[in-house]
Parts: structure tokens; C-alpha cells; sequence
């Protein structure tokens, strides 16, 4: 069948009273959307854990970290320039958690809390001081092995490594959190 130009008469009255009253549009722009707030882990709530702890789950004692091994982490897609600026502490640190002294249930809850509240006020690096364990007879440094495996477990982390001398060297991490999904206030 060819395509014809315009519908005979018969289409449009069918149409018309298909569709019944038209009222007209008096406005053509889109009524604009609200920011939404960032999403809250409610199971984590839910289930009665801490509302920073965030589901995150301890290492075995089997990934245990050596005092003075380095760490370093990063997700795909990140700038090599950005992460280098990040291991030679290039980066300007927002705010600081000090761990030592914490049990590991502790140190779990105080590092979820401290990173969403880091997140919440849209800083972006952040330095984490876990200790290097030296005082933990055998097993090596505790923490450190916890805080590694933590960091590599949370979502909103982008990167860590292990700070400079001067900020606490193999004791503390860099953290570069992302601050996307936050909306602007």
C-alpha cells in the first residue's frame, strides 16, 4: 500500500472522537527534578550492625599483612596521574582516624562510620592510621590486615596505598573515596 500525504476525512473524525476532549498544554518545559538523597545501607541497620560498619566482613588470618609490607589498591579506570599524586601524598587530606588501641570489631565500626561521614561531607581523601602491629607477638599487625581487606571490600573506596614517612609510612593509608552519587548541597 502506498504512503498517502494526508488522511481522508473519515480518519480524522474516527480519531477525534476516539480521543474525546483535548485539553491544551500551556507550558512546554519539564518541571525539574529534585536531588535525591545518597541511598543508606538498611540491612546493615536491619540486621543490627553498626550503621557505618556497612556489612563489612574480617580477613582470615591466612591474607595477614607483614608490618612493613606496603599496600596499595586501586579500582579500574583511575587515572595514573591521580593515583601517583596519591602515593606520594600529593593530595590534600581531609580528615584523619586513628585506630590504635581499637579492638577489631572496633576498628570496624569506627572506620564504616568515619567513612561515610567522610563521604557525607564530600572529602575526598582521607588517612587511616592502623599501626604496623609490631606489639602483636606472632601474628603480625592485626589491624593492618583487617583495615587492608576492608578497604578493598567498601564500595565508595576508589584507592589506597600506604601513606608517606611523614603522615605514618607502612602504619597509615591514603584513602580516595568517590563522592559520586552525592548530591550538591
Amino acid at each position: 500500500m502506498p504512503p498517502r500525504d494526508k488522511p481522508d476525512r473519515d480518519d480524522i473524525e474516527l480519531f477525534r472522537r476516539s480521543i474525546g476532549r483535548v485539553k491544551p498544554v500551556h507550558s512546554d518545559k519539564l518541571v525539574p527534578r529534585r536531588n535525591r538523597p545518597a541511598p543508606r545501607p538498611r540491612m546493615a541497620e536491619k540486621e543490627g550492625c553498626a550503621y557505618g560498619d556497612a556489612g563489612l566482613a574480617d580477613v582470615d588470618e591466612t591474607q595477614s599483612v607483614a608490618a612493613e609490607q606496603y599496600l596499595f589498591h586501586s579500582r579500574p579506570g583511575l587515572q595514573h596521574r591521580l593515583l601517583n599524586r596519591l602515593r606520594r601524598g600529593q593530595l590534600a587530606v581531609g580528615a584523619v582516624l586513628d585506630l590504635h588501641g581499637m579492638t577489631v570489631n572496633q576498628a570496624r565500626q569506627s572506620l564504616g562510620r568515619f567513612l561515610q561521614r567522610s563521604r557525607a561531607r564530600r572529602i575526598r581523601v582521607v588517612l587511616v592510621i592502623h599501626g604496623k602491629g609490631y606489639s602483636a607477638k606472632m601474628r603480625g599487625g592485626v589491624l593492618k590486615s583487617q583495615v587492608n581487606g576492608w578497604l578493598r571490600q567498601h564500595h565508595e573506596v576508589l584507592a589506597f596505598c600506604s601513606a608517606q614517612p611523614a603522615d605514618g609510612g607502612t602504619g597509615a593509608v591514603y584513602v580516595l573515596l568517590s563522592t559520586k552519587g552525592l548530591s550538591d548541597r
